[in-house]
């Protein structure tokens, strides 16, 4: 195949070529990540990990702040997580089919992803992008490992945020660094650079993204995340992983609370939560495959839909959530139910439009934006 030829057959997959399972899962993820953000949208990251930072006022804000720890907290993060892994190795496997040079392609698409993370870090500084842009080198680096290598070096790289979460716990008790922004609700305090918590807790979710990329790079190899092993195999993996992992973020809250959300457990208190991750997230993409493969629905349809330009979701996610609860409610105090009832209505306005776009354009705005900027040629966006 000459360059020519390649020039014109490079680019994205079609319809025909996408992967059900890919786009449910990843419209499921983008959506129950919300949850967890919208609180830092509002109070910032106190409230995230310390349920009594901000926003819980009542019975029912406690209820809900506890289930977010238990069910939602690292666990929808770490399925955006392996989904950007198997992303990374599908996006290489058909631009070696189509093009030349894919892995420069892809560390030009990561470029690109990188500059949108960096923009979006500007609204807010919660932004994960530029977390998965850097990640990307690494799994572009390690691509020809074996599976089990892949799957193995994932773990490690994840499991080496607990001692890090240790260090960063004995740095916090030795130092008296302050916590603000990290733990502890403070009015208008600006975050203080030369902290090292800051360095130290930055580095855990790293690593934590980073092996999550990598296990999901060697699930999408073992062809785990596309729903093609047996059925038995997922719901034993659902069952495993569901009863490892949610013990375990039970544990965290018990920890917290039984240290009346000091300092001293503020980082070895999550440690429970982080260990249960990998179990849960694999069971929660166990139980949304098993979901995919019983046929279609209105639901699973607009969640398709929603996966299909998650991109664009996440970034209006972000939007949304500061113009209404930063700016717009700035000097209003909303309860975790109130924040609720939020994410609630974007999840409502995201599965409508999400459908509703898709049935008229090949994608979604910030995708076909970060694809013409990819392949540095115009894409068709409308349909037919």
């Amino acid at each position: 195949m000459d360059d020519d030829r390649r020039r014109r057959d490079a680019g994205p997959v079609t319809d025909a070529g996408r992967i059900s399972s890919l786009d449910l899962i990843r419209g499921v993820a983008v959506l129950g990540i919300l949850l967890m953000n919208a609180v830092a949208f509002k109070y910032g990251l106190a409230p995230y990990l310390n349920l009594s930072a901000g926003g819980s006022d009542t019975a029912p804000d406690w209820a809900i702040g506890i289930a977010g720890e238990i069910f939602v907290d690292q666990k929808f993060m770490g399925l955006f997580s392996l989904l950007f892994g198997a992303g990374i190795l599908l996006f290489i496997e058909r631009a070696e089919t189509r093009a030349g040079r894919p892995a420069l392609l892809n560390l030009w698409r990561n470029a690109l992803l990188l500059g949108i993370g960096i923009l979006h870090a500007l609204l807010w500084d919660g932004d994960v992008l530029m977390i998965y842009a850097v990640a990307a080198l690494f799994l572009i680096a390690l691509r020809r490992l074996s599976t089990r290598w892949l799957i193995a070096t994932g773990t490690v790289v994840f499991l080496l945020s607990v001692p890090l979460a240790f260090l960063t716990q004995y740095v916090s008790d030795a130092t008296d660094a302050p916590l603000y922004g990290i733990w502890e609700s403070a009015d208008g305090a600006a975050p203080d650079i030369g902290n090292p918590l800051q360095g130290l807790t930055l580095a855990g979710y790293f690593m934590r993204g980073l092996g999550m990329i990598l296990i999901g790079a060697g699930l999408y190899r073992l062809g785990f995340t596309q729903g093609n092993m047996p059925a038995r195999t997922y719901r034993m993996v659902a069952v495993i992983g569901l009863s490892i992992g949610l013990p375990l973020a039970i544990a965290g809250v018990i920890v917290t609370a039984l240290g009346d959300y000091a300092r001293t457990v503020a980082f070895v208190g999550q440690i429970p939560n982080t260990l249960g991750t990998i179990p849960a997230a694999l069971g929660y993409m166990s139980l949304i495959i098993l979901w995919q493969q019983r046929g279609g629905g209105w639901l699973k349809r607009r969640l398709t839909a929603a996966g299909r330009m998650a991109l664009t979701n996440y970034l209006s996610q972000t939007v949304m959530g500061i113009l209404i609860l930063a700016v717009l409610l700035e000097d209003v105090s909303v309860s975790r139910t109130g924040i609720l009832a939020f994410c609630l209505a974007v999840w409502a306005l995201q599965l409508w439009w999400s459908e509703a776009w898709m049935n008229r354009c090949r994608f979604g705005p910030a995708e076909w934006l970060w694809r013409v900027a990819t392949y540095r040629r115009g894409q068709r966006l409308r349909r037919g």
